[in-house]
Formats: C-alpha cells, sequence, structure tokens
C-alpha cells in the first residue's frame, strides 16, 4: 500500500482521527456530553408536546367533555334521575329547567322548553350531542351553552340532561 506522506511526517491514516471538519466521524467523540444532552433536551420537548395535546383534546382532561351516555335505547324511557350528555362544565355552563317540548320557533331550535312564568321564559334548543325527542313531555334540567336568538329570545345548544320525572 502506498502511503501519502506530508511535511509534518503523518500519515493520511493520522490525519483522520479525531472528529474535526474535514476529518471521519468517530462514534465516541459523537456521544459527548454536549450531544446527549442536546438529543435527550430534543425527545423530552417533543414528549412534552404530544402529552399536552393530548391533554388539551379532552381525552386527558379528568372528565371533562367525556360522555355519560348520549342515546335513550331503543323502546326504553329515560328513568328519573338519569344523566345524558357530556361532562363539560366549561363548554355547557348555563342551566335551565322545564318540560320538553317538540318544536322551535321560525328556524331556530328544534325543541323547545316550557318553564314556569310563562311563554317569555321559554327556551329554544337544539342538541349537537343528544336527540332531544327522547325526551319530549318530560321535565328535565338542562346544561348548554346559550345564545341570543333574534326571533327566539334565547337558544341553548344542550350539552347535559338530567330527567326529573
Amino acid at each position: 500500500m502506498i502511503e501519502e506522506i506530508n511535511l509534518d511526517n503523518q500519515t493520511s491514516k493520522d490525519k483522520n482521527l479525531g472528529n474535526k471538519p474535514g476529518k471521519s466521524f468517530s462514534w465516541p467523540s459523537f456521544l459527548s456530553k454536549k450531544n446527549l444532552t442536546i438529543g435527550l433536551g430534543s425527545l423530552a420537548i417533543v414528549g412534552l408536546g404530544v402529552f399536552s395535546g393530548w391533554f388539551l383534546s379532552g381525552a386527558g382532561s379528568l372528565g371533562q367533555g367525556r360522555p355519560i351516555q348520549t342515546e335513550v335505547s331503543q323502546g326504553e324511557k329515560p328513568e328519573k334521575g338519569e344523566e345524558f350528555g357530556v361532562q363539560d362544565k366549561d363548554t355547557f355552563s348555563d342551566h335551565a329547567v322545564g318540560e320538553v317540548a317538540e318544536g322551535g320557533v321560525n328556524g331556530e331550535g328544534t325543541h323547545h322548553l316550557l318553564r314556569e312564568g310563562g311563554p317569555s321564559q321559554t327556551v329554544f334548543l337544539f342538541s349537537s350531542v343528544l336527540n332531544l325527542d327522547d325526551f319530549v313531555g318530560r321535565k328535565v334540567e338542562v346544561w348548554g351553552e346559550t345564545f341570543s336568538a333574534e326571533k327566539a329570545g334565547w337558544l341553548m345548544d344542550v350539552g347535559k340532561l338530567k330527567v326529573l320525572d
């Protein structure tokens, strides 16, 4: 084998040792304390990002957004005290008590809640979570997000419902 000799009397093999620019790669020098710290720090940041995404999605929010029961079994009548919907007090923080009746007003709501105090106390309902047809004619307590409606007065997206009678 022909070896190249330079002015320093080092062979080309000797020049390739170390971790300097232009030199060959060496695992022991790559696994330095600085590189391990950077690698572990990056891994920790990615892990925290995945965990926070899972937690904020509601999957790990300790009961918030967790479904209770969203449907009444076919042919069954909801029992007094049963709760339906989702446990999400942050989104569905408003509540009202009354009897569920069919129909909205002028395209606002699918049902309405007849409350004490007459027609001025009526709340029009729709639900992104429940089928309100299962509760028509029943006295219930509803939790939801209330909106000011153009024609109906008050419009509530029902997220949770408890049968009272």
